[in-house]
């Protein structure tokens, strides 16, 4: 995937005002209508200009996509870490003229098909809104927004509260979008799976009179995790093992996210053998399970010692690990 500059795309500085982006898209996008231009390849420059206004012109979405930086070139394979959009609490908004199922590829895996998704959810907001009483004053739902936060494992088997912080845009004194800094207290619910929605009512953007505020999703994402890895509601662990240990069985303590458990290892166990301990993985609604990979580590021969009870040990076995695999183990 192909990075897209979309500062360049629109002839700008990337510290342009957000009239200067809205004047630049204009521009281009007059000169680049299909319906009247006869630039070539116009209807390809067209949706280029309006997906980098689509970015541009939302102050979160392009907070956002600045912090990715600027060492990136137009035309650089480019793939975005997983949490670069950590933090950032998008609103609903519209699209440009532009049919989003057009957009490219970089766009879709920053802010998904319908705006920012970060796994497939989109900034629906409340429709409506009214004409009130006397004054006839306007009343309406404050947009859902939406964001990715990222825990911890055991913070999913455990519960937990922690504090987050968003960055969101509000009204400045001059009437201009600004990003903004917010900190919430949420509590994480025990057995919340990656990708979940945790729904904060009334978190959302504020609405206008007498309107309710709309909502806050957040996006469940697991950390990165030096012993375990995460699908769906199952938790994997690589388990080191000695080749004593994989060849006559034995019985061992194994680490997990709710604590040590004693596991047995079968005889002639093999690496890559999984073992399964039964709802031992996410305490889901449907709790996971939790599977144990062996790795047979072999141990080093440093010393004589060593070396010789590896040659005692060859001695005692007729053994060929590059024989065919029924021939193994000797005739």
């Amino acid at each position: 995937m192909e990075y897209k500059d979309y500062y360049q795309i629109l002839g700008l500085k990337r510290d342009a005002a957000q009239d200067e982006i809205k004047r630049a898209y204009r521009k281009l996008a007059r000169k680049y209508h299909p319906d009247v231009s006869k630039e070539e390849a116009a209807e390809d420059r067209f949706k280029e200009v309006s997906e980098a206004y689509e970015v541009l012109k939302d102050p979160e979405k392009r907070a956002a996509y600045d912090q990715l930086g600027n060492q990136w070139n137009a035309g650089q394979d480019f793939r975005p870490p997983p949490d670069w959009n950590q933090g950032f609490e998008f609103h609903g908004g519209g699209y440009t003229e532009a049919d989003p199922e057009a957009f490219s590829d970089f766009f879709e895996s920053l802010f998904g098909r319908r705006g920012f998704s970060g796994g497939g959810f989109r900034g629906d907001g409340y429709g409506g809104g009214g004409h009130g009483g006397r004054g006839r004053t306007f009343h309406a739902h404050g947009n859902n927004t939406y964001a990715k936060i990222f825990i911890d494992l055991e913070d999913s088997y455990h519960g937990a509260t922690r504090q987050i912080g968003l960055k969101h845009s509000e009204l400045g004194a001059d009437g201009r979008p600004q990003i903004r800094e917010r900190k919430l207290n949420v509590k994480i619910p025990r057995g919340v799976t990656e990708g979940q929605q945790i729904r904060l009512a009334g978190q959302g953007e504020p609405g206008i009179g007498e309107g309710k505020p709309g909502d806050l999703f957040l996006e469940i994402h697991f950390n990165p995790h030096g012993r375990y890895s995460v699908e769906g509601a199952s938790v994997y662990l690589d388990l080191p093992v000695a080749p004593w240990e994989a060849a006559l069985g034995a019985k061992v303590q194994v680490p997990t996210p709710a604590g040590d458990v004693h596991l047995t290892i079968p005889p002639n166990s093999r690496t890559g053998g999984k073992l399964r301990l039964k709802g031992k993985g996410i305490p889901a609604k449907s709790p996971g399970d939790l599977y144990v990979v062996l790795d047979i580590v072999t141990p080093p021969a440093t010393t004589e010692a060593e070396k010789a009870a590896y040659r005692e040990f060859s001695a005692s076995f007729k053994f060929d690990p590059r024989a065919e695999p029924g021939r193994r183990g000797g005739a």
